[in-house]
């Protein structure tokens, strides 16, 4: 048995260590304590996470205006690589709190490096967020994390409401194991694993924000969660507007990307078509440059009136260069004579002006998981432009209606019969389908979101 004298330093130095451990843990959120901006109580505080790029994330950037819009005062934390909403930089009560990115020697494309490199990644990032989520933000009423990515994002929000007393939101986009899959294999064990994770991490939540019905589906019924599973659909915020024949005119005059073909755009002799992505392995691009080319070998053989096109793609991503490279060689072996491939990067507003310009959309959205949606056609409707995307996952009539205002494809050769159906007969089918696009796009994201979240948060009535 130890001798009191040789224990009872031991025990000092264990109560001392607990002690430092239990002080040094956040703040906890106080329901009875009012935050006050400015002097004026606020009805809520909202810390909003996204692993990821903020100015690329739309979705979680309207969430914040719509909290700051009815009172509420946000911490948006996430990666502040990209230029954010102007909105979001004019408005006082959204605080940004960037997060330092992961060093880049652990960033790679290989898919052994990636399963060697990823948990150091991952140790990096639970560090950055805990620190932000605990230290660098008071504590508040909810957390509303983006999910994916959901490791370590929703284990660390897990722990954090946990210490600080506060109520988790997950907003679900799409699976994180199903984004894992395209770069692993759905039958590699970590996918698996991942899976199992997603699932335990969000058994927790307070409640659940989903993209689309079909998710929420999924998200009750395979995943059994039992708690308030709400969806809440995209929709356009207010710069995505129609324009009329002079705003039209106007900006095609001024982009340097259109103005060169202002004289055939103008006459019907060249049709604008546009789209935006990623560039990541869930949108295959190849689609696209497969039908550009038959399209092109169409109009100048078989129905030599079709328009040429000007495709307009933007965004930025990882393939982005491999595409180039794709448009260079098929434009140098005179296999797009008359389609003409451009693809800026370009301002919120100017892309919503862009949209509102063009004749028809494209989106080569796949869904990896069948159940999330493509905001970018969200933002084509609510410009009133028709849209022609992949069809062949569950979510997708939730957005655009077969005929209405869209068309549906499976195949490259289906999206040149389509182009060329749209482009062609004077465009009688496409007018038809822009009105239901401008029919659709009449229910806008404030409609949506207060009747959803804002009635979750306490701050819609």
């Amino acid at each position: 048995m130890l001798d009191p004298e040789q224990w009872l330093p031991l025990l000092v130095v264990v109560f001392t260590i607990i002690s430092i451990f239990l002080l040094s843990l956040p703040s906890t959120f106080r329901p009875d304590v009012r935050f006050k901006k400015d002097g004026n109580p606020i009805k809520t505080r909202v810390q909003i996470l996204v692993l990821g790029d903020i100015g690329r994330s739309p979705r979680i950037q309207y969430h914040a205006l719509s909290i700051a819009k009815h009172g509420g005062l946000v911490d948006l934390i996430g990666y502040t690589s990209s230029e954010l909403h102007p909105r979001i930089r004019r408005e006082s009560s959204i605080i940004v709190h960037g997060l330092a990115p992961a060093p880049d020697c652990l960033r790679t494309s290989n898919k052994w490096l990636f399963l060697l490199f990823a948990p150091l990644k991952v140790v990096s990032q639970t560090l950055s967020v805990y620190y932000a989520l605990g230290y660098r933000t008071p504590p508040a009423k909810w957390l509303l994390v983006q999910n994916p990515p959901t490791i370590p994002t929703l284990l660390v929000a897990q722990a954090i409401c946990f210490i600080r007393n506060t109520r988790l939101i997950i907003d679900w986009h799409n699976f994180g194991y199903s984004i894992l899959a395209l770069k692993l294999g759905s039958t590699h064990p970590l996918v698996r694993l991942s899976w199992l994770l997603e699932r335990a991490f969000s058994t927790k939540a307070t409640a659940h924000l989903t993209v689309s019905n079909a998710m929420a589906r999924v998200l009750q019924g395979k995943w059994g969660l039992k708690d308030l599973v709400l969806p809440l659909h995209d929709r356009p915020f207010p710069e995505f507007q129609p324009l009329d024949e002079s705003q039209r005119i106007g900006f095609l005059g001024r982009c340097p990307d259109t103005g060169p073909f202002m004289h055939k755009l103008s006459t019907g002799d060249m049709s604008l078509l546009v789209s935006s992505t990623s560039w990541t392995p869930d949108e295959d691009f190849s689609l696209l440059l497969e039908a550009l080319v038959s399209y092109s070998k169409l109009a100048t053989s078989a129905q030599p009136r079709l328009p040429e096109i000007l495709a307009i793609i933007t965004g930025k991503g990882p393939q982005k260069e491999s595409f180039l490279s794709r448009i260079g060689a098929l434009t140098e072996a005179g296999k797009l004579k008359r389609v003409h491939l451009r693809t800026p990067w370009l301002s919120v507003e100017d892309y919503a002006k862009l949209l509102g310009s063009a004749d028809l959309g494209v989106s080569l959205h796949t869904s990896s998981s069948g159940v999330d949606l493509p905001m970018k056609v969200v933002d084509m409707l609510g410009c009133g432009l028709p849209v022609v995307g992949w069809d062949r996952f569950e979510a997708w009539p939730e957005l655009v209606r077969e005929g209405i205002n869209g068309r549906g494809f499976h195949s490259s050769d289906g999206l040149c019969t389509a182009l060329a159906s749209l482009f062609g007969s004077e465009k009688q089918d496409l007018r038809r389908l822009r009105q239901g696009a401008l029919l659709d796009g009449q229910r806008r994201w404030d409609d949506e979101w207060d009747s959803v979240a804002g009635k979750l948060l306490g701050l819609c009535a």
